[in-house]
């Protein structure tokens, strides 16, 4: 087996970065709903809900439990990680962002300077406690039901005869 079946046949990597996607589409379906506007840049945009690190590493420390077992270390580890994740989307990042928002109002307020002005920073930086809860929930689901329900997507793609095998 090469190194990109190898990947591909991850179920736990697989079905994590799917969860991941479907925050991010998730996104632009919500701007649609909500601002009545088509921006697909929201898809390559960090911040907002639902979030989509939050979705992809508690869906990654959701199917290593699964795999490997609840009361495992590596089970530990994942969640630590997913902990440190979404505790730095909705804190430091979020505070990131509360900061740009001030320094804009300001350098728009400010006179005139003798230096050209500056472009807005980026205030979509990180996450409410919302959206970090409900893109953790959405990452477990996804992965869960798809390993429990699915398994393996190669095995999904094959035995559906997308992929020859």
């Amino acid at each position: 087996m090469d190194a990109l079946t190898a990947l591909a046949d991850n179920a736990v990597l697989t079905w994590a970065l799917l969860a991941c996607g479907v925050a991010q589409l998730g996104k632009l379906l919500i701007v649609l709903a909500t601002e009545r506007q088509w921006r697909p840049a929201v898809l390559l945009e960090t911040g907002g809900m639902p979030s989509s690190h939050a979705a992809l590493v508690s869906g990654v420390a959701a199917g290593v439990g699964w795999q490997t077992g609840f009361d495992q270390p590596l089970f530990a580890l994942a969640c630590a990680l997913a902990l440190v994740v979404m505790y730095d989307a909705s804190g430091v990042r979020r505070a990131a962002g509360l900061q740009a928002e001030r320094i804009n109002a300001y350098t728009t307020t400010a006179a005139a300077a003798p230096c050209p002005p500056l472009e807005p920073l980026n205030t979509n930086l990180g996450h409410t406690r919302r959206q970090v809860l409900v893109g953790g929930l959405l990452g477990i689901s996804v992965v869960l039901l798809g390993i429990s329900r699915i398994g393996g997507v190669l095995d999904a793609l094959t035995g559906a005869s997308v992929l020859p095998g």
